[in-house]
């Protein structure tokens, strides 16, 4: 095998499991943000409509990055490599998912 090949491999090794991990992340950052909107809605916090439509947007926003994680990896599997700048934008779009569920951990006093 190539020294090339070998070294796309490992590229796709690595961010294949970048990615699956990011994805396990988002999902269960998911869980835990339905869990917290429903306590809220419960204790009258916030409207069921509005606690409805934050939980939509938030698996909107993760099926968007399966979708594209998918892509990233049809294309690694057609040979085309995935660019360092694939790979930061996907993480930043994850890091930004996480930061909101900070947000709105800490503006309810991190219950």
């Amino acid at each position: 095998m190539s020294e090339e090949k070998k070294s796309r491999g490992t590229l796709y090794d690595v961010t294949r499991t970048i990615l699956l991990a990011a994805v396990g992340a988002a999902s269960l950052a998911q869980d835990e943000l339905t869990h917290f909107v429903d306590r809220l809605v419960e204790r009258g916090e916030m409207a069921e409509a509005d606690a409805r439509k934050l939980v939509k947007e938030v698996m909107d926003r993760r099926e968007r990055l399966e979708r594209e994680r998918k892509q990233q990896m049809e294309k690694q599997a057609a040979g085309e490599a995935v660019t360092k700048a694939d790979i930061e934008a996907l993480t930043a779009r994850i890091a930004e998912l996480s930061r909101q569920i900070e947000e709105l951990k800490k503006a309810q006093g991190g219950s």
